[in-house]
C-alpha cells in the first residue's frame, strides 16, 4: 500500500426500503413463548433442573469441591484471623450505633457469617455489622424506645430500656431479612440498578455525618438522649453543645489518642501494603492497650467513664419478633433491606470482577435475607458487609468464605470465653474506632467538584440525596434521593440534545454539521416526550405543519368563493384534498403553494419536500406516542412534505403494524433501512433537485432519533449509490 492510500471498501447493493428488504429476505418464523409456556417451564421438574436449583441455592457445593487446600488454606486462615479480630471490635462498636448493648454486636459478627458461608455467592466479602445499616436500626430503636421509660414491647412483664431496645432491634432486623428473602425468591435482584452509584455515594456520606454526630456523646462522655424523625441531627447537636462543659476529660484524651494513632498507622498500612505481608492490626493493639489502662487505673471509678460493662457469656435462646414493631416500621425495614443489599452487592461485584467469578444478585438477596432472619432470632441486628473488613479479608490472602467462617469462630470464642476481658473497655474507645473508620465515606465529598465538571445532573443527585439524608433522616433521605434521581432521568429524557446532520462527501456517513459539513441530529427517548420533539421539529424545519395546513385550508375557501363569484378563471387541473374535514375533490385546479396566489392570498412557503426521521435509538412506543406520531406524520404529508423513517427496530415496526398505524396516507413504504437508502431514494424521486444543490446553501438535514430537518445539501455532499471508504 502506498503511503498516501487509505483502507477502503466498496459496497454495491440494491436500495432497500423495509418493504423491498422483506421481499428479498424472508424472515425466519420464530415461536414466541406464551405466559402459559413460561409458567409450565418454571414449574416443570427434571433431574438436571433439581441439580441446578440445588447448586444455585447452595453455592458452597460448587466451589468447595474445587477447593485447593495447599494453595488456599493458609491464606484463608491468616485472613480469617485478621478479619475476625476486626469483626469483634466493629461488632462491639457498631452495636452502639444500633442503640443496643455492645455485647449484642458479637452476635451479629457470628450468626450471619455461618449462613452466608453456605448460601452466599461472593468469596471475599466479610458479612457482619455495617455502620450505615446499624445507624438505621438505631434510629428505629430510639424512635420506638426513647430514653424515657415507654410501654413494653412484645411482653406483659416489666423490661428494662436496654431489653426493649434489643427486642426492637431484633424485630426490625427480622423484618429486613423477610423483605430481602422475599425479593430474592421473586427474582428481583435487579432492583439494585435503580440505586445509582452517585445516589449511594451521597447517601453513605450523609450516613457518615450521622454516625459522626452519634458518636460524639461517647467521645465526649455525655449523656445525650436519642432523637428520631426529621432534623434529629440538629436536636442532637443542640443537646451536645448545651452540655459540652460537662464533657469527661478522660474520654476526650483517650479518644484523641486512639483517633490519631489509628489514623496514622492506617495511612502507613495503605502506603506500604505492598511491602507488608499483613497490615498492622492497630485497632486490636489499641483496644488491648486501652482495656489494660482502663482496668489498671480503674477509669470507671476514678474518672466516671462509661465502659462496655458486662458481656453475656454464651448465646441466648431464640426469641420471636414483635408484630408491633413490624406494623410501625414497614417502610424503615424495606429501606434498610434495599440499602444493605445494595452496599453488599456493590462490594461483592468489585471483588468478583477482580478475581474473575460470577455472583448472583437474587441468590445474594436470599443469603442476606436468611442471614438476617437467623441472626435476629438470636437477638442480633441487621447486617450487610463492611468495606474495611472486606478489604482486610481480601488483602490478607482470603480466597474463599472459609476465611469468613474462621472470623466467625473468633467472634464465638470472644462470646463464650474471653468476652469478660473487654468489660473495662471505654465506650469512647469504640466511638473513636467508629469515627476513624469514617474516613473513606467522608472523603466521598471530593466527588462533588468532579461531578459538577463532568455531569451536573448526577451532581444534583449526589448533593440532593446528601442534604435530604442529613436533615430529614436516612429513611426519608433515601426516598428523597430516589425522587431526585427519577426527576433527573425524566429531565434527561424530556430534554435531550438535538443537532443537525449532513452527509459526508462520497460516503454514507452522517455526522454533526457543527463538526463536519452540514447536519442535524437528536438523542433521547422520542416516545416519552412527543411534544418536546414536535417543538424541535418546528424549530428545525422553520414552520408549524398544522399552521401551514390551516392557512392552506383558509386559502382554499377563499379561492372557492372567488370561483363561485366568477372572479377567478380556471383552465385545467384539479385541487388536492388537504384536510380530512373539508372535501375539495370537485375543484378542477392544482395549486402551487409556493407560487404567487391570486387575490393577494398569502400562505407560508415551504422550501423542502422531504424529511428523514432516524428511529435507530427508539426501543419502545406506547399508545399515546403512537397517536401523536401518526398525527404529526399526517400533518406533514398533507402539506406535501414526504416523510421517511430509517433505522426502525423490528419490534417497534411490529408494534406499529399491530396498532393499525398504517393507512391510505401513512404506508409501510416510508420505512428504509439506513439514512443512505432513504437519501438515494429521494434523489431518484426528485432528479431535478441535483441542479438546485449548486445554488442552495449548505442546509442538509436528516433526523436522528426523532429530530427533524430539511433535505438540502451542498453539491460536494451528494451521496453516491456506490460508497468508497
Amino acid at each position: 500500500m502506498r503511503g498516501h492510500e487509505v483502507n477502503q471498501y466498496v459496497v454495491t447493493r440494491p436500495l432497500y426500503s423495509e418493504d423491498s428488504f422483506k421481499k428479498d429476505n424472508v424472515k425466519v418464523h420464530r415461536y414466541h413463548k406464551s405466559m402459559l409456556d413460561h409458567v409450565k417451564l418454571y414449574f416443570s421438574c427434571s433431574k438436571q433442573k433439581v441439580k441446578n436449583a440445588a447448586l444455585t441455592l447452595f453455592p458452597i457445593a460448587s466451589w468447595i469441591r474445587a477447593y485447593r487446600v495447599k494453595e488456599c488454606l493458609f491464606g484463608d486462615i491468616v485472613s480469617g484471623v485478621s478479619t475476625g479480630l476486626v469483626a469483634v471490635l466493629q461488632g462491639l462498636a457498631f452495636a452502639l450505633l444500633a442503640s443496643v448493648p455492645p455485647g449484642y454486636g458479637l452476635y451479629s459478627a457470628f450468626f450471619p457469617i455461618l449462613i452466608y458461608f453456605f448460601l452466599g455467592t461472593s468469596r471475599h466479602i466479610s458479612v457482619g455489622p455495617f455502620p450505615v445499616l446499624s445507624l438505621m436500626v438505631g434510629s428505629v430503636v430510639t424512635k420506638l424506645v426513647p430514653d424515657a421509660a415507654g410501654p413494653s414491647v412484645n411482653s406483659t412483664e416489666e423490661m428494662s430500656i436496654e431489653e426493649k431496645r434489643v427486642i426492637v432491634a431484633a424485630s426490625i432486623s427480622f423484618l429486613v431479612g423477610l423483605f430481602q428473602l422475599g425479593l430474592g425468591l421473586l427474582q428481583v435482584g435487579f432492583i439494585v440498578i435503580y440505586l445509582s452509584e452517585t445516589l449511594i455515594s451521597g447517601f453513605t456520606t450523609a450516613a457518615a455525618i450521622h454516625i459522626l454526630v452519634s458518636q460524639m456523646k461517647f467521645i465526649l462522655g455525655l449523656q445525650v438522649p436519642g432523637f428520631g424523625g426529621p432534623f434529629a441531627i440538629i436536636s442532637t447537636l443542640k443537646s451536645i453543645f448545651t452540655q459540652i462543659t460537662d464533657s469527661n476529660v478522660a474520654d476526650i484524651v483517650t479518644s484523641i489518642i486512639i483517633i490519631v494513632t489509628v489514623f496514622l498507622v492506617k495511612e502507613f498500612n495503605e502506603r506500604c501494603k505492598a511491602r507488608l505481608p499483613v497490615p498492622i492490626p492497630i485497632e486490636v493493639i489499641m483496644t488491648i492497650i486501652a482495656c489494660g489502662v482502663s482496668y489498671g487505673f480503674d477509669f470507671k471509678t476514678r474518672y466516671k467513664v462509661d465502659v462496655v460493662g458486662e458481656i453475656t457469656t454464651g448465646y441466648q435462646m431464640p426469641v420471636a419478633p414483635s408484630l408491633e414493631v413490624f406494623q410501625s416500621s414497614v417502610m424503615d425495614g424495606f429501606s434498610m433491606a434495599i440499602v444493605g443489599f445494595a452496599v453488599a452487592f456493590s462490594v461483592a461485584k468489585v471483588y468478583s470482577i477482580k478475581h474473575d467469578y460470577v455472583i448472583d444478585g437474587n441468590q445474594e438477596l436470599i443469603a442476606f435475607g436468611v442471614s438476617n432472619i437467623f441472626c435476629s432470632s438470636f437477638k442480633g441486628f441487621a447486617v450487610s458487609t463492611s468495606l474495611s473488613r472486606s478489604a482486610v479479608q481480601e488483602s490478607t490472602g482470603g480466597k474463599t468464605q472459609i476465611a469468613g467462617a474462621i472470623s466467625a469462630f473468633l467472634a464465638m470464642i470472644t462470646t463464650v470465653a474471653i468476652g469478660f476481658l473487654l468489660e473495662p473497655l471505654q465506650k469512647s474507645v469504640l466511638g473513636a474506632l467508629v469515627v476513624v473508620n469514617l474516613k473513606g465515606m467522608l472523603m466521598q465529598m471530593r466527588e462533588i467538584p468532579y461531578l459538577w465538571r463532568k455531569d451536573r445532573p448526577d451532581c444534583v443527585v449526589w448533593v440532593g440525596t446528601f442534604i435530604a439524608a442529613v436533615f430529614l433522616g436516612l429513611d426519608l433521605g433515601l426516598a428523597a434521593g430516589l425522587g431526585i434521581e427519577l426527576v433527573t432521568v425524566v429531565f434527561r429524557t424530556q430534554f435531550p440534545r438535538c443537532s443537525v446532520l449532513a452527509n459526508i462527501k462520497g460516503t454514507d456517513v452522517y455526522r454533526d454539521r457543527k463538526d463536519y459539513v452540514s447536519i442535524f441530529t437528536g438523542s433521547g427517548n422520542f416516545f416519552a416526550n412527543i411534544e418536546f420533539f414536535r417543538e424541535k421539529l418546528i424549530a428545525a424545519v422553520g414552520f408549524n405543519p398544522m399552521r401551514v395546513l390551516r392557512k392552506r385550508n383558509k386559502a382554499l375557501r377563499k379561492i372557492k368563493k372567488l370561483l363561485k363569484k366568477g372572479e377567478l378563471q380556471i383552465t385545467s387541473g384539479n385541487i388536492e384534498e388537504l384536510d380530512q374535514p373539508t372535501n375539495f375533490e370537485d375543484f378542477p385546479v392544482q395549486i402551487n403553494w409556493n407560487a404567487e396566489l391570486p387575490a393577494f392570498i398569502q400562505v407560508p412557503k415551504i422550501d423542502l419536500h422531504s424529511i428523514i426521521l432516524d428511529f435507530g435509538a427508539v426501543s419502545f412506543m406506547d399508545i399515546s406516542a403512537l397517536k401523536g406520531l401518526k398525527a404529526l406524520l399526517k400533518e406533514l404529508i398533507r402539506i406535501d412534505v414526504e416523510v421517511y423513517i430509517v433505522g426502525c427496530d423490528c419490534n417497534v415496526l411490529e408494534k406499529l403494524e399491530q396498532c393499525s398505524f398504517f393507512d391510505d396516507e401513512i404506508k409501510t413504504s416510508i420505512f428504509y433501512l439506513t439514512h443512505h437508502d432513504a437519501m438515494l431514494h429521494i434523489l431518484q424521486k426528485h432528479p431535478d433537485y441535483h441542479g438546485e444543490l449548486k445554488q442552495a446553501k449548505a442546509d442538509d438535514r436528516t433526523i436522528q432519533h426523532a429530530s427533524y430537518g430539511r433535505l438540502r445539501n451542498r453539491e460536494n455532499a451528494v451521496p453516491n449509490s456506490e460508497t468508497k471508504f
